[in-house]
């Protein structure tokens, strides 16, 4: 009879499709239960693409037949669909702020992969296509929005002692560098930081907006719980740049709003490539279609794939994202019509 050791063994050779990695390391084999020398397994795999399914079981049974001791083999392989039917079935927490219908979270489980360029430049590419936009910088510590888009202006409060937020490039704004001084460190421990990002968005005069864009901090720590905790998200885009480095934590982030039924909209792959402005030639400097293999994997749509511009840098250090700087520039098409597809996404 098999052991239970020698049965994860030969499933560590078993790739998922599209993917360098095993099965085993991935966490789709639940249980191994042997009874003689029938083999029976229990696995759970998220992903759109019925096909996956199948291969597995094809690629799973070829590895065993090799086991010796193992004559049959039963896999009792779940499949859960797209997050998206969440949306559908209708199980979001039902706390809205007043006057905003559709509220955006913009994540990434990792720090670095461009997050808060990529949430400024979809808000402004939301606002050019004719919504009416805000964005909050929920990144309490690394707040960088009043840098993006050029402003060091104090908000008031008004008579129903509401943040006033502020107004810049035909945005809404609010963001702890705003309140702060550009080099002080933000100092708060967990109680605090659930006030403030619970002030952000429920003290803030918002008014009436299309969509807000929440850019999340990375991680999944107690900023990201509370904003699930406090308002109905509709959904949430995910961020990584093409390396397996990162996308090991941009599945981190997938599976912290699948926990908590927030929709996934869409994964945008940053920093896909650069393109060579002499020959046009593309070189793919953090790996080549990572995020293209993951948005299959996790069954959700790929929103773009943004290259490695200098203009996108320099844009955001000069105080204007790039889809308002130079709307004709690779980059900012590219989030406009990423955007686009957010609002078809949407319903919207």
């Amino acid at each position: 009879m098999a052991t239970q050791e020698q049965i994860l063994d030969a499933l560590r050779q078993v790739k998922y499709p599209g993917f360098s990695r095993d099965i085993v390391s991935f966490g789709l084999v639940k249980a191994v239960a042997i009874d003689g020398a029938e083999v029976r397994l229990q696995m759970e795999v998220t992903t759109g693409d019925a096909r996956i399914a199948e291969q597995l079981k094809q690629d799973i049974e070829k590895a065993l037949a090799g086991v010796a001791g193992v004559a049959t083999v039963e896999i009792d392989l779940k499949v859960t669909a797209p997050v998206q039917a969440a949306m559908q079935a209708g199980d979001l927490p039902q706390n809205p702020i007043p006057g905003i219908r559709h509220i955006i979270a913009v994540a990434s489980g990792k720090g670095g992969v461009g997050k808060s360029t990529v949430a400024s430049n979809l808000a402004a590419a939301l606002a050019q296509l004719g919504h009416k936009v805000g964005l909050c910088d929920c990144d309490l510590y690394g707040p960088s929005i009043g840098l993006m888009f050029g402003s060091t202006q104090r908000p008031t409060v008004n008579e129903e002692e509401q943040i006033i937020p502020i107004r810049r490039h035909g945005l809404t704004l609010m963001s702890m560098s705003f309140l702060v001084d550009e080099d002080a460190p933000v100092i708060l421990r967990g109680p605090m930081v659930t006030r403030y990002t619970q002030q952000f968005l429920r003290s803030v005069a918002w008014g009436e907006l299309d969509i807000l864009v929440l850019d999340l901090p990375p991680g999944t720590g107690d900023i990201q719980l509370t904003i699930v905790q406090t308002v109905s998200l509709t959904g949430a885009v995910v961020v990584s740049t093409p390396q397996e480095v990162a996308l090991i934590d941009a599945r981190k982030a997938v599976a912290m709003f699948q926990k908590v039924n927030v929709p996934i909209l869409g994964l945008i792959e940053n920093m896909s490539y650069f393109e060579c402005p002499s020959d046009g030639k593309r070189y793919h400097l953090f790996g080549q279609n990572g995020g293209v293999k993951e948005a299959e994997r996790q069954g959700v749509p790929l929103l773009a794939q943004v290259p490695i511009e200098v203009e996108t840098r320099e844009a955001g250090d000069q105080g204007m994202p790039v889809v308002l700087k130079n709307p004709q520039s690779l980059s900012a098409q590219i989030f406009v019509q990423a955007a686009a597809r957010l609002v078809k996404i949407i319903g919207f």
